[in-house]
């Protein structure tokens, strides 16, 4: 398709989208309404939202439309997973230049479609606006399917600690990126495309998670917010997590220790989560660690690593410079 977004107009770009969705079975009126009908069988929705700014989130020179197409889906149906549900729909607001070429706004949608499909979700509709900066206002909804969600505030002492998905792959890929090479592969496509584990929430869930998070901002940091919620102290053991041998060599050569990659790089989507001890673990899932007990009176909770504070960088935050 040739062309720009300016050209086609606001209505014509509407059209080329929502003409690449396929309806799913949660989705009883999909777009070309004024809103979408989602099927909510457990008469509950679990929502998220997340915002991506090009140059702050993305490059189009690091990233295809349709890898932040990926991206950008499987930042916020991980959420949804991470809470014990089911992703069943998401919905794009869309900010783009007028000379921006029409197929980079329609490839964007091929690749929130394709990641949507791998999650069992839909997407359900949105808005489109003129603007200098490219930017996607994502929100995603879930089903509970009866279960109840898994929040970050009720990990008890005692409990183990366990992640399953990749840990420090976008960060090692970002860190490639940054110093302008594009291999090794695997790191690079991890950035770019994450590969959240959207079935291992509700599974979790089903086998008695007691706290659980979607790690996006790095390990350390949003197993903080599950110490803080749930006000207790965590204890994670270094030598449990799995640092692959081609990680390993990507540090050497950029002298940055492979570990911090693992618990302090973020995007990559995990699942984190507390059990009571005794619960039998699927293989994906990994235990790293301890739920040490309940925190001092009026502190928030803490993180430690082999017993000790993690003094490196704890993760990512907007606001941090």
């Amino acid at each position: 398709m040739q062309g720009t977004v300016g050209e086609l107009g606001e209505f014509g770009l509407i059209r080329e989208l929502t003409a690449r969705l396929p309806k799913t079975p949660a989705v009883e009126l999909g777009p070309g309404d004024d809103a979408a009908v989602v099927t909510a069988p457990d008469g509950r929705v679990v929502a998220t939202t997340d915002v991506l700014i090009e140059g702050r989130h993305f490059r189009r020179d690091w990233s295809t439309a349709y890898d932040v197409g990926r991206k950008s889906a499987a930042q916020n149906l991980a959420d949804i997973a991470a809470m014990g549900a089911v992703p069943t729909a998401l919905l794009l607001g869309l900010v783009v230049p007028a000379d921006l070429p029409t197929t980079w706004a329609t490839e964007l949608m091929d690749g929130l479609r394709d990641e949507c499909q791998v999650a069992g979700a839909g997407v359900v509709g949105g808005d489109v606006v003129r603007g200098e900066t490219i930017t996607l206002a994502i929100t995603a909804l879930g089903d509970l399917q009866g279960r109840a969600p898994v929040t970050r505030s009720g990990a008890q002492p005692g409990d183990v600690v366990a992640v399953t998905g990749w840990l420090g792959w976008s960060a090692a890929g970002l860190t490639v990126l940054a110093r302008g090479f594009r291999s090794p592969r695997a790191f690079v496509e991890a950035h770019r495309r994450p590969e959240p584990p959207y079935h291992a929430g509700p599974a979790a869930a089903e086998l008695g998670a007691t706290a659980m998070i979607d790690v996006s901002d790095g390990l350390v940091a949003d197993l903080g917010h599950v110490a803080a919620a749930s006000a207790v102290d965590i204890d994670l053991r270094a030598a449990d997590f799995d640092v692959p041998a081609q990680m390993a060599d990507i540090g050497q050569a950029v002298g940055v220790d492979p570990l911090v990659w693992v618990l302090s790089g973020g995007e990559d989507h995990a699942i984190a989560a507390t059990f009571p001890p005794g619960v039998q673990l699927p293989a994906r899932w990994r235990v790293v660690g301890t739920v040490t007990g309940a925190s001092r009176p009026g502190a928030r909770g803490r993180v430690t690593v082999d017993g000790a504070p993690w003094e490196r960088t704890a993760g990512w935050d907007h606001f941090a410079e």
